[in-house]
């Protein structure tokens, strides 16, 4: 099943309160207990899309890719803009749950705000 789902920055150094205006909005199949659902993303993964959202930076948009690496978002094609997502494949993406993505090789921790079905 697609779900919409939206993860804001968590606590960080940075910002002890984490943000909300900083983080990703991202389409992509998920099962009932929030796992990715990878065959299905197989079979239409040009719809598993994500929008990067940041606090005075201009918003990129790109796709949910699985590599030699493991899942990441991807914006351009190459490797070099890549954000790995640790062990996506074993986390669950449900409301209140946390994922670690790399951001410009530092991982950050991003809190799963909303889940909404599409």
């Amino acid at each position: 099943m697609w779900k919409r789902i939206r993860l804001e920055l968590a606590r960080t150094p940075d910002a002890p309160e984490g943000r909300a205006d900083c983080g990703y909005d991202l389409l992509v199949p998920i099962d009932r207990d929030g796992h990715l659902q990878p065959e299905q993303w197989r079979k239409e993964r040009e719809r598993a899309v994500v929008r990067r959202f940041w606090h005075n930076e201009d918003e990129q948009t790109g796709n949910l890719i699985h590599s030699r690496h493991g899942w990441a978002f991807s914006y351009r094609p190459g490797e070099d803009d890549d954000e790995p997502i640790y062990k996506l494949d074993g986390h669950r993406l449900r409301q209140g749950e946390y994922v670690t993505v790399t951001e410009h090789g530092v991982p950050m921790p991003f809190y799963v705000a909303t889940v909404q079905a599409v």
